[in-house]
């Protein structure tokens, strides 16, 4: 029922009340209707803005433009008036290797400032956003917070990798080292969508439908299908029944679901990057976000979803287990049932009658993928702040505990020479310093090179740790985030070749075998290593980020 009370223009009204007894009035009116408006509807209807992170560089975005279509379709449909506009959508398989990276995470405060600076100055009364990829997704949430008005959120989808459609499809693990045609197949993208395997993308799109933002089953929908866009034609409805019922972010996205969130994320086996993302979207709720919630969750909830790289499976397999509904439903003992979501009811009413497709897929707690959740958080006089690992993506159980002397590179690209040159020996531990937050700039992610560390099958007992981070396809012992970061002053920074480094995940623990003072003495000696940088985007990112620990958010 309509609370006759809600004004459903009382923001967009604001472009003609201030001005309503002056000639002026009539030039914001004919701008508008210069759009192909009717002066009435103008005056009537509510202003809906449809947020399109559409672009032709990002195979995860090249079909959202579809999607608004059909959202703006919704929306008419239910009484509004849409207007649509596009932010900016990087693509991390562009840059990864190359310089482009440093550009990737700055990106998300950029976007989520656009959004933000669009909505305000046009005065919408509310939004559907359309995201796809790794930083968008957490970036159209943190705006969404930031506006607090009706808002509906609409993820792009996984998409079909090639091995889908390969007679001997049988998932799509990569593992496949003894073939390069096989493993070619099952990274390349057969459809527009995001990655189809458990990468940040996807990790992000799952959160999404946890916090409650999507409608059911909107997260794993395949994006070429059309499932995709009747989701999205009755997200642009049911925005309309958000604004008529006055149910905003922020009594959707509380404290209850943002824990929601994270015990999604371990059960799934989500992105390292979740541990970015998700700070820095509290921080929008204005919650302090404890990174040892991971390690708290982790012990109680174990990963169920198996899904790679923590198990052969893919999203598109998730959606036809259950999607995270059946996630939801596996977890219903845990999560807090009464949070509301953009449906209108409650995630409890939302799943009741859900069952979960495929066991196989969506694992019983009684049998899981692996026995603790996916992503944990190791501290130490390594990582005083903490250091993130998804210890579902351990193939080789061994290396949950691990010591080895350091080897240590300033950058990604000198660890990539090192291994091509087979100067990287078994039993190692690579050190990556100067790719954090404040020392890359940018906090690139290291794929190119654990990429290649994994189809090195002589080094099967290599460590990874970096201040810098990892795609969400990483697997193996790979520790990223390090805090504090090299640039600042952190142990890692005066780590030299030959130290020993202790790695034991089971106790989260991170530590190199020097005493306090021996670390004190080498940070009297120390100067960070400073890059010439040139970019005005870059050096202002550097100036105003924070800690990975803390999001990498930033701060004026």
């Amino acid at each position: 029922m309509v609370d006759k009370e809600i004004d459903l223009k009382k923001r967009s009204k604001t472009i003609f009340e201030g001005v309503k007894d002056t000639p002026f009035r009539y030039v914001a009116s004919g701008i508008i209707q210069g759009l192909g408006f009717e002066e009435k509807e103008i005056y009537e209807k509510p202003f809906i803005g449809v947020v399109n992170t559409w672009n032709e560089v990002n195979p995860g975005h090249k079909h959202l433009r579809d999607l608004a279509e059909a959202v703006k379709y919704g929306i008419i449909e239910a009484g509004g008036i849409p207007f649509e506009f596009c932010t900016i959508g990087p693509c991390d398989g562009w840059a990864n290797g190359n310089e482009g990276m440093r550009y990737i995470l700055p990106q998300r405060e950029t976007i989520a400032d656009s959004i933000e600076l669009m909505v305000q100055a046009h005065r919408l009364d509310g939004m559907v956003t359309i995201s796809s990829c790794d930083k968008i997704n957490p970036a159209v949430l943190m705006a969404a917070i930031r506006l607090d008005i009706p808002t509906i959120c609409v993820p792009g989808g996984p998409n079909f990798y090639e091995i889908r459609f390969k007679p001997d499809f049988k998932g799509i693990e990569q593992s496949n080292y003894g073939d390069f045609i096989h493993k070619l197949n099952c990274i390349t993208c057969a459809t527009y969508g995001a990655c189809e395997l458990m990468g940040t993308a996807n990790t992000i799109q799952c959160l999404m439908e946890a916090f409650g933002m999507t409608l059911p089953n909107a997260a794993t929908i395949p994006a070429m299908t059309r499932m995709k866009y009747i989701v999205a034609k009755n997200s642009g409805r049911q925005v309309l029944e958000l604004l008529k019922r006055g149910i905003t972010p922020l009594q959707i996205m509380t404290k209850e679901s943002l824990e929601n969130a994270i015990m999604v994320d371990v059960a799934i086996g989500g992105s390292t990057n979740s541990a970015l993302h998700l700070p820095a979207i509290a921080y929008e709720m204005g919650i302090d976000f404890d990174l040892e919630i991971f390690n708290e969750y982790s012990k109680m909830i174990p990963t169920i979803v198996n899904v790679s790289p923590s198990g052969p499976y893919g999203i598109v397999d998730l959606y036809k287990a259950g999607g995270i509904p059946a996630v939801l439903k596996r977890l219903k003992e845990y999560i807090h049932l009464d949070c509301l979501t953009v449906s209108g009811i409650t995630i409890g009413k939302q799943i009741r009658k859900v069952r979960v497709l495929d066991d196989m897929v969506i694992k019983p707690l009684s049998s899981p993928v692996f026995p603790e959740g996916g992503t944990v958080i190791l501290k130490g006089n390594l990582a005083p702040e903490g250091a993130v690992v998804k210890q579902s993506a351990i193939k080789n159980q061994d290396m949950l505990k691990f010591k080895g002397p350091a080897l240590c590179y300033n950058s990604e690209q000198e660890a990539i020479h090192a291994l091509a040159s087979n100067k990287i020996p078994n039993n190692s531990v690579l050190v990556i310093k100067y790719e954090g937050p404040k020392g890359g700039p940018g906090m690139p992610e290291l794929l190119a090179l654990t990429a290649n560390l994994m189809v090195k099958r002589d080094l099967n007992r290599v460590a990874l740790i970096t201040d810098g981070r990892f795609s969400g396809a990483t697997s193996g012992p790979c520790i990223g985030h390090v805090s504090p970061e090299a640039y600042v002053g952190g142990t890692i920074a005066i780590l030299e070749d030959g130290d020993i480094i202790n790695i034991d995940i089971p106790k989260r623990r991170l530590e190199v075998e020097l005493l306090n003072e021996e670390i004190q003495e080498r940070l009297k000696k120390w100067k960070p290593l400073e890059k010439e940088i040139k970019s005005k985007a870059l050096l202002k990112y550097k100036r105003l980020v924070t800690s990975a620990s803390k999001g990498a958010i930033l701060r004026f």
